[in-house]
């Protein structure tokens, strides 16, 4: 895993980016507020962006007097990626749980059908 990722704040922020292909700055540092439920120091969000921009996985661009931010291919690449091995990870967990849940199932029946074979 590259470094970018390290961070939960740049991974949720190309997230919203990769939700909403532009946004202002003030409108991702809201959608991530209300996300984390927890007001953000402007000068720690604005410094993330930056890194993420310094990077190459966000691009930023000014229109009028906003700064508008977008992914890149890379930060595209990137959360694709990310999203890819969570589903990964997620998907080997549950079908653990299937297995057993389904194992379970089969022993029961068989209990079921020696008792009632035993009971005739």
């Amino acid at each position: 895993m590259t470094k970018w990722l390290q961070s939960g704040r740049r991974r949720d922020i190309c997230v919203l980016l990769a939700a909403d292909p532009e946004l202002h700055g003030q409108q991702l540092k809201s959608r991530l507020e209300s996300h984390y439920d927890d007001r953000i120091e402007p000068k720690a969000f604005y410094g993330t962006l930056s890194a993420l921009v310094d990077t190459g996985f966000v691009e930023k661009r000014t229109e009028g007097i906003h700064d508008v931010y977008a992914l890149t291919e890379a930060g595209e690449r990137r959360v694709r990626e990310h999203y890819a091995w969570m589903g990964e990870c997620l998907k080997l967990e549950g079908e653990g749980e299937d297995e057993d849940e389904s194992e379970r199932g089969e022993e029961s029946e068989g209990a079921d059908e020696s008792e009632s074979a035993t009971s005739t």
